[in-house]
């Protein structure tokens, strides 16, 4: 039953009171502590909200950072404030899990841009008392991780032992590692690449269409003017969701099977399970994400391109690092394929990097960083224990 202008019992008033002042922790700055952004302004004030998981040793070496995917947030291991569901990472962070809260201390920040606390296109802008909508300045993948520096500053950690991160996540965990190579100790980039394709933003491209062709996106005003462009942020992200997984995966899940009847409708009803998932897929979105940070993210993954940023030489992104890498991709990933993992491994290689590479067999597509996975389990584990070995960070009592 809708719940205050929701579809799937999730309150509006709560998504939109998660953007200004979030349940979780947040890191307030002030006018004076302006961030630059590489669009060539600065925003200030602005926030960043976090989560964190287990206790930060005595020397403060056993710091992990979490990025989060496109659509993620700090949410990663605890129940989302908003949609009352688990966490997006329970099956590989907890207690005993491979990113073991139990020995490691763990963060997890909503990207700059997003829409769970940290400033984003839905915050109040303090200058009007309005939401920024695209008053923001567009923001960039470099943007997201200055901003978590300045996070963990803040916490007065200076070295992280680890950053961890799939998809978008993934691009975050290679800028940290090639931004502030001496501050991280290990990076684990999984199903991502050192740019986003030209069919990755395409894709984007139909999505951010989609949403900016519904007449209640008002140029995104719609918060103010008390709408929100519910069918276009959900074709959007019908649209991104097929991306996601592999067509095995599809035809394995659903098939050509009918949705709750024995034969066609001859008409434009879901008549095939695919549909309705689809479909449930969409509404289920719009009830805990804003359609303008959409816009945003989705930007922000289009314009990341590691090499750019280096004379177009991706190896020179990671010149002189002692990071250990763990770079981890997935054969049926179509939307971020081994072959861009590979071509990670190999600069790294070039740089003289010390790297691992494991490409994971399964038929379930890009989410299967997401799933439960158990080589994706094993060769976390083993990569951040024997990184925490080399360390020095002594393992959970009673462990063997």
């Amino acid at each position: 039953m809708a719940t205050a202008g929701g579809t799937d019992g999730v309150d509006d008033s709560a998504r939109r009171r998660e953007a200004d002042a979030p349940s979780s922790p947040v890191a307030r700055f002030s006018a004076d502590e302006a961030l630059p952004l590489d669009a060539g302004v600065s925003i200030g004030p602005w926030q960043i909200a976090y989560q964190s998981y287990g206790t930060l040793n005595s020397d403060k070496s056993n710091a992990i950072l979490l990025c989060h995917a496109l659509t993620g947030d700090q949410h990663a291991a605890n129940e989302n404030p908003v949609t009352g569901k688990p966490g997006w990472w329970t099956t590989l962070v907890g207690p005993g899990k491979p990113v073991d809260t139990d020995r490691f201390f763990v963060l997890c920040a909503n990207v700059l841009g997003g829409c769970m606390g940290t400033t984003g296109p839905a915050t109040t802008d303090p200058a009007t008392g309005l939401p920024y909508a695209l008053d923001l300045p567009l923001v960039t993948v470099g943007d997201m991780v200055r901003a978590q520096a300045r996070l963990i500053d803040r916490l007065g950690i200076g070295t992280l032992f680890a950053v961890v991160g799939g998809s978008m996540g993934g691009m975050q965990v290679l800028d940290w590692a090639s931004r502030y190579p001496d501050r991280v100790f290990a990076a684990v980039p999984i199903a991502t690449g050192a740019r986003h394709s030209s069919q990755n933003i395409a894709f984007h491209e139909v999505g951010r269409q989609a949403i900016m062709a519904d007449p209640d996106w008002r140029g995104g005003r719609y918060i103010a003017e008390g709408l929100r462009p519910r069918k276009g942020l959900a074709v959007a992200r019908m649209a991104a969701h097929i991306t996601y997984m592999s067509e095995q995966a599809l035809h394995r899940k659903f098939g050509r099977n009918l949705q709750d009847r024995r034969q066609i409708s001859f008409g434009f009803d879901a008549d095939f399970q695919i549909e309705s998932y689809l479909r449930h897929q969409g509404m289920s979105f719009v009830d805990r994400f804003d359609a303008n940070s959409y816009l945003y993210v989705t930007r922000a993954m289009d314009y990341f391109d590691l090499a750019a940023d280096h004379g177009g030489v991706l190896a020179k992104a990671f010149a002189g690092s002692r990071t250990r890498f763990c770079v981890v991709s997935f054969t049926s990933d179509w939307l971020f394929p081994t072959r861009e993992s590979r071509t990670v491994v190999h600069a790294l290689n070039a740089a003289a990097a010390n790297v691992s590479f494991v490409e994971v067999d399964t038929d379930r597509g890009h989410d299967a960083f997401l799933l439960d996975e158990p080589e994706l389990f094993r060769t976390v584990r083993g990569f951040l224990t024997g990184a925490a070995h080399a360390r020095g960070i002594a393992p959970p009592a009673g462990a063997t």
